[in-house]
Protein backbone atom coordinates (compact mmCIF):
# COMPACT_ATOMS: atom_id res chain seq x y z
CA UNK A 1 0.00 0.00 0.00
CA UNK A 2 0.90 3.57 -0.74
CA UNK A 3 0.70 5.99 2.10
CA UNK A 4 0.79 9.66 2.33
CA UNK A 5 1.05 11.35 5.72
CA UNK A 6 -0.03 14.84 5.32
CA UNK A 7 0.18 17.28 8.14
CA UNK A 8 -2.10 19.58 9.02
CA UNK A 9 -0.92 23.03 7.08
CA UNK A 10 -1.10 26.14 9.37
CA UNK A 11 -3.74 27.07 11.52
CA UNK A 12 -2.07 29.95 13.43
CA UNK A 13 -1.37 29.92 17.25
CA UNK A 14 -2.91 27.16 19.28
CA UNK A 15 -5.53 27.96 21.67
CA UNK A 16 -3.92 26.97 24.99
CA UNK A 17 -6.19 25.72 27.76
CA UNK A 18 -9.24 25.11 25.86
CA UNK A 19 -9.57 22.09 23.57
CA UNK A 20 -12.92 23.09 22.26
CA UNK A 21 -11.63 26.09 20.53
CA UNK A 22 -8.52 24.36 19.45
CA UNK A 23 -10.73 21.85 17.77
CA UNK A 24 -12.46 24.72 15.74
CA UNK A 25 -9.25 26.33 15.01
CA UNK A 26 -9.19 27.08 11.11
CA UNK A 27 -6.37 27.65 8.60
CA UNK A 28 -4.88 30.38 8.59
CA UNK A 29 -3.70 32.50 5.00
CA UNK A 30 -0.57 30.50 4.76
CA UNK A 31 -1.84 27.55 5.85
CA UNK A 32 -4.54 27.68 2.92
CA UNK A 33 -1.47 28.69 0.61
CA UNK A 34 0.24 25.59 1.80
CA UNK A 35 -2.36 23.73 0.74
CA UNK A 36 -1.64 24.96 -2.40
CA UNK A 37 1.32 24.20 -3.10
CA UNK A 38 1.17 20.52 -1.61
CA UNK A 39 -1.81 20.14 -3.64
CA UNK A 40 -0.31 21.57 -7.09
CA UNK A 41 2.83 19.50 -6.51
CA UNK A 42 0.77 16.40 -5.62
CA UNK A 43 -1.48 16.92 -9.11
CA UNK A 44 1.48 17.82 -10.92
CA UNK A 45 2.97 14.18 -9.93
CA UNK A 46 -0.62 12.16 -10.86
CA UNK A 47 -1.51 11.27 -7.22
CA UNK A 48 -4.31 9.77 -6.56
CA UNK A 49 -5.46 7.90 -3.68
CA UNK A 50 -8.39 5.24 -2.91
CA UNK A 51 -9.40 6.87 0.52
CA UNK A 52 -8.78 10.10 2.39
CA UNK A 53 -8.57 9.69 5.73
CA UNK A 54 -8.50 13.17 8.38
CA UNK A 55 -8.51 14.10 11.84
CA UNK A 56 -12.03 15.35 12.57
CA UNK A 57 -10.32 18.71 13.76
CA UNK A 58 -11.33 21.49 11.42
CA UNK A 59 -7.13 22.39 10.44
CA UNK A 60 -6.68 19.18 9.18
CA UNK A 61 -10.37 18.52 7.44
CA UNK A 62 -9.58 21.95 5.98
CA UNK A 63 -6.18 20.61 4.61
CA UNK A 64 -7.66 17.18 3.36
CA UNK A 65 -10.56 19.04 1.15
CA UNK A 66 -8.10 21.63 0.12
CA UNK A 67 -5.23 19.16 -1.03
CA UNK A 68 -8.00 16.50 -2.03
CA UNK A 69 -9.78 18.82 -4.10
CA UNK A 70 -6.23 19.82 -5.96
CA UNK A 71 -5.49 16.15 -6.65
CA UNK A 72 -9.15 15.82 -8.34
CA UNK A 73 -10.51 13.40 -5.45
CA UNK A 74 -13.68 12.73 -5.33
CA UNK A 75 -14.72 10.34 -2.97
CA UNK A 76 -16.00 10.85 0.45
CA UNK A 77 -13.21 12.46 3.24
CA UNK A 78 -13.18 9.73 6.03
CA UNK A 79 -13.15 11.59 9.54
CA UNK A 80 -10.93 8.78 11.71
CA UNK A 81 -10.59 9.28 15.43
CA UNK A 82 -7.30 7.12 15.08
CA UNK A 83 -5.75 10.52 13.57
CA UNK A 84 -6.70 12.83 16.50
CA UNK A 85 -4.10 14.37 18.38
CA UNK A 86 -2.96 11.86 21.29
CA UNK A 87 -4.13 8.65 19.24
CA UNK A 88 -1.24 6.12 19.51
CA UNK A 89 0.43 4.13 17.10
CA UNK A 90 -1.66 0.60 17.79
CA UNK A 91 -4.50 2.65 16.89
CA UNK A 92 -3.17 4.51 13.58
CA UNK A 93 -1.93 0.27 13.31
CA UNK A 94 -5.24 -0.33 13.34
CA UNK A 95 -6.79 1.77 10.89
CA UNK A 96 -3.94 0.80 8.31
CA UNK A 97 -5.76 -2.85 8.49
CA UNK A 98 -9.16 -1.51 8.01
CA UNK A 99 -8.36 -0.10 4.88
CA UNK A 100 -5.97 -2.24 3.42
CA UNK A 101 -7.90 -2.98 0.35
CA UNK A 102 -6.99 0.04 -0.39
CA UNK A 103 -4.19 0.46 -3.12
CA UNK A 104 -3.48 4.41 -1.79
CA UNK A 105 -4.63 6.47 1.30
CA UNK A 106 -3.49 9.60 2.43
CA UNK A 107 -3.83 10.17 6.28
CA UNK A 108 -3.79 13.93 7.39
CA UNK A 109 -3.05 14.78 11.08
CA UNK A 110 -1.42 16.45 13.53
CA UNK A 111 2.25 16.21 15.27
CA UNK A 112 3.91 14.90 17.24
CA UNK A 113 1.43 11.68 16.31
CA UNK A 114 1.76 11.75 12.70
CA UNK A 115 5.77 12.21 12.56
CA UNK A 116 5.91 9.45 15.40
CA UNK A 117 3.87 7.08 13.17
CA UNK A 118 6.17 8.02 10.50
CA UNK A 119 8.73 7.61 11.86
CA UNK A 120 7.86 4.03 13.62
CA UNK A 121 6.68 2.56 10.59
CA UNK A 122 9.76 3.65 8.49
CA UNK A 123 11.94 2.85 10.95
CA UNK A 124 10.12 -0.90 11.68
CA UNK A 125 9.42 0.25 15.15
CA UNK A 126 12.49 1.08 16.70
CA UNK A 127 12.33 4.97 16.81
CA UNK A 128 9.47 7.65 16.89
CA UNK A 129 11.48 10.67 16.16
CA UNK A 130 13.60 9.23 12.45
CA UNK A 131 11.23 12.19 10.68
CA UNK A 132 10.04 15.65 11.21
CA UNK A 133 6.99 16.49 9.33
CA UNK A 134 6.52 19.93 8.79
CA UNK A 135 3.39 22.16 8.60
CA UNK A 136 1.30 21.44 5.64
CA UNK A 137 4.23 18.78 4.25
CA UNK A 138 3.57 15.25 2.80
CA UNK A 139 5.32 12.04 2.80
CA UNK A 140 4.98 8.96 0.53
CA UNK A 141 5.76 5.72 1.89
CA UNK A 142 5.32 2.33 0.84
CA UNK A 143 4.22 -0.39 3.25
CA UNK A 144 4.90 -4.21 3.03
CA UNK A 145 3.73 -5.82 6.19
CA UNK A 146 4.28 -3.95 9.31
CA UNK A 147 6.81 -1.38 8.23
CA UNK A 148 7.55 0.86 5.33
CA UNK A 149 9.93 2.41 2.94
CA UNK A 150 10.21 6.70 2.69
CA UNK A 151 9.86 7.71 -0.87
CA UNK A 152 9.86 11.28 -0.17
CA UNK A 153 9.02 14.17 1.63
CA UNK A 154 7.53 17.49 0.18
CA UNK A 155 7.67 20.73 2.61
CA UNK A 156 5.17 23.59 1.25
CA UNK A 157 8.70 25.87 1.24
CA UNK A 158 10.63 23.14 -0.85
CA UNK A 159 7.64 22.77 -3.44
CA UNK A 160 7.74 27.07 -3.23
CA UNK A 161 11.14 27.33 -4.14
CA UNK A 162 11.04 24.55 -6.91
CA UNK A 163 7.83 26.64 -8.44
CA UNK A 164 9.73 30.29 -7.92
CA UNK A 165 13.05 28.83 -9.39
CA UNK A 166 10.48 27.12 -12.94
CA UNK A 167 9.05 30.66 -12.95
CA UNK A 168 12.09 32.69 -13.10
CA UNK A 169 13.41 30.26 -15.69
CA UNK A 170 10.48 30.73 -17.94
CA UNK A 171 10.82 34.52 -17.88
CA UNK A 172 14.36 34.45 -18.97
CA UNK A 173 13.23 32.86 -22.53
Amino acid sequence: MTLYFLRHASAGQPKKGNPEKDAKRALDQDGMEQCRYIGSALAALDITVDALLSSPLKRATQTASLVGNEIGYDGKMQLEAALRPGAGFEDFRALLVKYAKCEAIMVVGHNPNLSEFLSLLVSEGQSDSTVDLKKGAVARVETRGKSGTLEWLLTPKSVRTIYASAAGRGKKK
